[in-house]
């Protein structure tokens, strides 16, 4: 069964911030992205095998910062590893293999966030992008921390269902996704690239038409 990747939204939430005719035309689908699994898999460069983090892994992965190097800029986050072990621990692992790198950010709306993650991304296959993950999904950590902007939360297909795509926010707040995404960290520098990639001129389905790519994630304790 595909799984669908999205952010919960209720849509005249996300349209706010933008001008009046978006507000008044008919209502977009914000909330899907694309299926979790898609049989063009095999288009897509070779992803590194990277398995689920265990328990007894999570010490091992455990890093306060990361910045992800793009090619528009470097954007650097503080990892909320006290709040979401197991979500940040899972980041960790993927960046230190080399998980993200070339992955595109696929998804992009002003005014709300940007989306990437998806290992299908690097192939020129537009269609496939936003149906890929790692291979497994772990649970949720909902924490205190409220999903504003600058924040680094896990994108899902619901509950309990995490795997490697992340969102970053760029609306001031998003209090309809509190606790419905894991927020395991926060941009401390580089929010005006964030921004600028927001504004990046993109298809019918979110998609940028000129590709925004993670070149890699560097990690640091």
């Amino acid at each position: 069964m595909k799984k669908w990747y999205f952010i919960l939204a209720v849509s005249t939430l996300v349209l706010v911030g933008c001008t009046a005719s978006n507000q008044s035309a008919p209502s977009r689908d914000v909330s899907k992205v694309t299926p979790a699994e898609s049989n063009a898999q095999s288009t897509v460069p070779q992803t590194p095998n990277v398995t689920l983090v265990t328990n007894e892994e999570i010490p091992r992965y455990m890093a306060k910062q990361a910045i992800i190097k793009t090619n528009t800029g470097d954007i650097t986050v503080e990892l909320y590893g006290a709040d979401s072990p197991n979500t940040v621990a899972n980041f960790v692992k993927l960046a230190e293999a080399g998980f993200y790198d070339g992955i595109k950010f696929h998804r992009v709306i002003p005014d709300f966030m940007i989306q990437g993650g998806d290992p299908n991304s690097r192939s020129d296959d537009r269609s496939t992008h936003g149906r890929g993950g790692p291979g497994y999904t772990f649970p949720d950590e909902i924490n205190q921390h409220k999903i504003v902007q600058g924040s680094l939360a896990m994108a899902n297909s619901g509950p309990n269902t995490n795997g490697s795509q992340f969102f970053i926010v760029t609306a001031e707040a998003t209090p309809w996704l509190d606790g419905r995404h894991t927020n395991f960290g926060h941009v401390t520098k580089g929010m005006d690239v964030v921004l600028e990639i927001a504004q990046v001129p993109t298809d019918s389905n979110d998609n940028p038409l000129t590709p925004v790519a993670i070149e890699s994630i560097e990690v640091s304790p």
